[in-house]
């Protein structure tokens, strides 16, 4: 009788020790099971983050290189245009200064002629002037000669409004700029050097000399 009490106590303690093992194991495996569970999720996490960074730098490259690839295009646009503005800088530069050399040619162009038909009109008024100057009080009072007298009169008018004026000589100091001593006089009136007589006038055009003064200069 205590031999069977012995043992189904042996028995019950058995099944209480499986009973602790089997419930000690199942925290155990549930641990390992989460365990893998985190170490799937990290490593997909890990995947994830990977993938979205090789995709980022994937990206950044193609960015670099189109910017890279229109910045050169940019550069040499640009270049294009400077080198175009250049040519055109240069271009007016040129044209400003044909315009200046042409225009400087045509009034020089124009100050020749003009001159050389003052020189050809001097020579008519000289003959006026010998012309009215031969003439005594009572013929200049004649029609003709008043006649010769305004046609002077207007002929002087007119190459005064060209800027022809008559140089002085008489009483003036020679100056070889201007007169052309062709002799020496004596005088009581003027000093040496004092310009004594006008022999042919001499004029200017635009303060450029055209016919300069025969004169006889005091000695």
């Amino acid at each position: 009788m205590e031999d069977n009490k012995e043992k189904n106590l042996n028995e019950d303690l058995g099944q209480e020790d499986t009973t602790q093992k089997e419930t000690q194991t199942e925290p155990q495996t549930e641990d390992k099971e989460q365990q893998t569970d985190a170490a799937q999720e990290n490593t997909e996490q890990e995947q994830t983050a990977d993938a979205a960074k090789e995709d980022a730098d994937n990206k950044d490259d193609k960015s670099d290189k189109k910017k890279s690839f229109f910045g050169k295009k940019d550069n040499k646009l640009q270049d294009r245009v400077d080198e175009l503005e250049d040519r055109v800088k240069r271009q007016m530069a040129e044209f400003e200064n044909f315009r200046k050399r042409t225009d400087k040619e045509k009034t020089a162009m124009f100050e020749t002629g003009a001159k050389s038909v003052i020189e050809k009109i001097l020579p008519v008024v000289d003959n006026f002037e010998r012309g009215l100057a031969g003439l005594s009080e009572e013929d200049k009072k004649q029609p003709f000669a008043e006649g010769m007298a305004m046609v002077y009169k207007q002929l002087m008018t007119e190459l005064d409004k060209l800027e022809v004026k008559p140089i002085e000589a008489v009483g003036c100091e020679f100056d070889p700029n201007l007169h052309n001593a062709v002799m020496q006089v004596e005088s009581d009136e003027y000093e040496s050097g004092i310009i004594a007589q006008e022999l042919q006038k001499g004029y200017t055009y635009r303060d450029t000399v055209v016919r300069h003064s025969m004169v006889a200069v005091v000695q």
